[in-house]
């Protein structure tokens, strides 16, 4: 029998409760909700570290940001960490990777990937390895350029490029999803006829929040949780505040709005995963064929007063995850122990036959996805290396000294299978949530009598694990 094939598609800023699956009842996403009755979906999945670059590098390499030195955006991922399609048996699969890259010279197919590469994000010129890169175009680029699409920005050094502001105006067929679920359908039907590891990502629903379905949803009818602009108390870590102070201050109506058409983003986004799932069935490979759906880190959308990633709140860290094994069949089975994205690479090269490489961080969950075993660690894990993307505001309450310390701000987070979780923080303030009984961490009961066993529990948790992975961060 031959190899199963590999279709992986992620997103990039989708929280989990952008889809049907996962309770959005207001949601119109008729092909992922498809896949997902099809699928195991983990109901707790958690990313290695709330931001593009260091989740990327753990979903491709199946190492941690702090091993693979992709600590913060824009570092590119070096040839001493090999990405999946570099562990595959060789000659035995054809490989893919289509959409935002983010891991380093995006114009350049590489790490396995060279034959059948098709990026999308030109803006990233400004950070390649080497002078000749910094002006080349992207595949996406020659796509607009076809169609009539002239870049609207141009660099002091003559480049000129597609911002992503005019990408997303763009009608629904010249849209990035457009143009890459069509790049991965012809990969598809080119080869049918043999295994192939094919790796999608969708820049969307990442800001700037908008695109051809902006009309789709009502903003009126958007629902929040309870922690909806709950500012922090004293008891907030500082960089949390100061962050609050930047995004927290807008009003109600500029939250629904803008959900409204993040909601919209997420259906563009399930439109063309339907082309593609529609060109597997249309090559008979819906059989032989794993797919995967998750997304590189989620969005804060307005609760706890912020906007967008970078912190340890349950809406940046927790994300989609569903996986449709053939060999399991195609009945939904919902998985509530926490597990995190630096396990797929493991457990996708498990599952297509294939030998995991001797030092990989992550562990293979398909033992205990089959019954045949139990999980080689119950604990979830994350990391925050930097405050890359921070800015300071202008607001005098934070001395310069404070917004320097809020910038720096290293955290190290454990989640148990029980429903602890701990921010373990150096230099600013920590936290303990309970998320069975606090699912919105409102609740931060670190310090508070009788939680002082659990705490040092926990912490021990994080020191054994930074030393099994010789994380040398002090927390």
């Amino acid at each position: 029998m031959p190899r199963p094939n590999l279709l992986f598609i992620f997103t990039d800023e989708q929280r989990q409760d952008t889809l049907r699956v996962y309770g959005n009842e207001l949601m119109d996403t008729p092909n992922l909700d498809g896949l997902a009755a099809e699928s195991v979906v983990f109901n707790n999945a958690y990313v290695t570290q709330p931001v593009c670059t260091p989740s990327r590098s753990s979903i491709m390499t199946g190492l941690y940001p702090h091993t693979n030195a992709c600590i913060a955006n824009n570092i590119p991922l070096t040839r001493e960490y090999p990405t999946i399609a570099e562990m595959l048996p060789e000659g035995e699969y054809e490989t893919g990777y289509f959409g935002k890259w983010h891991l380093g010279d995006e114009m350049v197919g590489q790490h396995g990937f060279e034959k059948n590469w098709a990026a999308t994000e030109d803006g990233y010129h400004v950070y390649a390895t080497q002078e000749l890169f910094k002006h080349r175009h992207v595949s996406y680029y020659y796509f607009l350029k076809q169609h009539g699409i002239e870049p609207d920005q141009v660099g002091e050094d003559g480049f000129a490029v597609f911002s992503r502001n005019l990408c997303c105006h763009l009608p629904r067929e010249l849209t990035k999803p457009a143009f890459t679920a069509q790049r991965v359908c012809e990969f598809i039907e080119k080869n049918q006829q043999r295994p192939f590891v094919c790796y999608v990502n969708f820049l969307e629903p990442h800001m700037p929040f908008h695109g051809p379905f902006d009309w789709m949803y009502d903003p009126a009818e958007m629902q929040f949780s309870p922690n909806f602009l709950v500012p922090g108390d004293d008891k907030t870590p500082l960089r949390c505040r100061v962050l609050q102070e930047q995004y927290g201050k807008h009003p109600e109506s500029y939250y629904r709005e803008t959900k409204a058409r993040y909601y919209g983003l997420v259906s563009l986004v399930d439109y063309y995963v339907g082309e593609m799932l529609d060109t597997l069935s249309a090559c008979g490979l819906d059989d032989n064929t794993i797919v995967v759906f998750t997304s590189d880190h989620g969005e804060m959308m307005g609760d706890h007063a912020l906007m967008y990633k970078t912190v340890m709140y349950e809406e940046a860290v927790k994300v989609p995850l569903f996986m449709r094994v053939p060999q399991w069949g195609h009945q939904q089975r919902m998985i509530d122990q926490p597990v995190s994205q630096v396990d797929l690479v493991p457990t996708l090269l498990e599952l297509m036959g294939c030998q995991s490489p001797d030092g990989l961080q992550g562990y293979s969950l398909v033992p205990y996805l089959s019954g045949a075993g139990e999980l080689s660690c119950e604990d979830v894990f994350i990391e925050w290396q930097t405050a890359e993307g921070f800015t300071s505001i202008e607001d005098k309450r934070w001395s310069q000294e404070e917004q320097e310390k809020a910038g720096s701000a290293e955290v190290r987070t454990v989640i148990t299978p029980q429903g602890w979780k701990l921010n373990l923080r150096r230099d600013d303030g920590c936290e303990l949530y309970n998320l069975r009984e606090d699912p919105y961490e409102l609740d931060n009961r670190y310090g508070q009598a009788g939680t002082e066993d659990t705490v040092e529990e926990l912490a021990a948790k994080i020191r054994d694990w930074q030393q099994t992975t010789e994380d040398t961060v002090e927390v």
